[in-house]
């Protein structure tokens, strides 16, 4: 048996797996491959509407809150946020918390001025800042929900900064019961817990839209995919479908409340046994610990690679740290069973009494 820990492209529930499968073959009963059909087809169109209904569903989303799907990852929306939110003469704040939130904050520098509102760089972006200095007249505050290189995550969201709200979730969305309206804008990469790459899902209050000074490209204007519902050009039209998919499993288990229930229970079971063997070690600050990548290493760096070889025989795919950090991490996204957690879990036990 496989344990599928990857980080992204990741663990995706079997049942979607088999219903995609079968649309590409034959779509809906058409005779026709989900590939191959119109994306401006009524064969097609159920698909993008039914998928951005049963997003506003799942995350209780208001009126003000439109729901996107678009091409180009999150690395895409650390330009097109700012593109749209954020004159040159203007201040946007970002908490530096790793390797995706220094990304983001590249790129909005090119359209604004950037003010650090909080950082653990000193720490090795091994917490979450306890503290922020958010400037009054800053357009926005922008944050990473969670690091999947660092291990970290944001646990007491900031919805109470004084200024809007935007935040990279692209590996915790529909992970976790949050406040979804106090967001105003949420983009994530769908390849990690929600999809296969390829699709980007974006969430905007479209209030906070219309206000910069300069021209926006056509295709990067969010304005322009409201108003043609995503489909402003050609979706990536299987990604969504797959996306689709997910978000009727997630659904049809109990919705988000389920998932972060479930999120917890594995997390605990991982982090519980991590703290148990001193053989391992944990290097992020334990009220800050990712319920979904967790970071590690070993008190005898000697041992790693025999570990790594071990979790190879055993099924264990995808637990190498980022190439960044080292050590070994472990993604634990809404697909994965509890019973893979507790395979690698005694595998630990296992391994540590051997080396005890």
């Amino acid at each position: 048996m496989i344990h599928n820990f990857n980080a992204g492209p990741s663990v995706l529930p079997r049942e979607v797996f088999e219903q995609a499968a079968a649309a590409v073959l034959d779509f809906n009963n058409t005779g026709l491959s989900i590939l191959e059909i119109g994306h401006r087809t009524p064969l097609f169109q159920p698909v993008m509407d039914e998928a951005r209904a049963l997003v506003k569903e799942l995350m209780q989303l208001d009126d003000d809150h439109e729901v996107l799907f678009l091409h180009g990852g999150a690395t895409t929306q650390f330009m097109q946020v700012p593109m749209n939110l954020l004159n040159q003469n203007e201040l946007a704040s970002y908490t530096e918390t790793g390797t995706w939130a220094n990304k983001a904050i590249k790129e909005a520098r090119l359209f604004g001025h950037v003010e650090i509102a909080g950082s653990t760089k000193e720490t090795r972006f091994t917490s979450i800042p306890e503290n922020l200095s958010v400037s009054s007249t800053a357009v926005y505050l922008h944050i990473t929900t969670n690091e999947t290189i660092a291990g970290t995550q944001w646990h007491e969201i900031p919805y109470d900064c004084g200024v809007p709200l935007v935040a990279d979730m692209s590996s915790d969305i529909l992970s976790r019961t949050l406040d979804f309206n106090r967001f105003g804008i949420i983009y994530a990469g769908a390849q990690k817990n929600m999809g296969a790459a390829g699709v980007n899902l974006v969430i905007v209050n479209k209030n906070l839209l219309g206000r910069v000074q300069h021209p926006i490209p056509t295709i990067l204007d969010y304005r322009n995919h409201i108003a043609e519902a995503s489909m402003l050009n050609t979706p990536p039209v299987f990604a969504v479908y797959v996306v689709l998919l997910t978000l009727r499993w997630i659904k049809e288990q109990g919705g988000i409340t389920v998932m972060d229930s479930r999120n917890k229970a594995k997390a605990e079971l991982f982090y519980s046994t991590l703290d148990a063997l001193p053989l391992f070690k944990g290097p992020v600050a334990k009220k800050d610990r990712s319920n979904m990548n967790a970071v590690f290493t070993m008190e005898d760096p000697a041992l790693e690679a025999e570990f790594m070889t071990l979790c190879k025989k055993e099924g264990m795919t995808g637990i190498k740290g980022h190439r960044s950090v080292g050590g070994f991490r472990v993604s634990m996204y809404n697909a994965l069973t509890i019973e893979s957690v507790k395979a690698l879990t005694d595998l630990m036990h296992s391994f540590a009494q051997q080396h005890g």
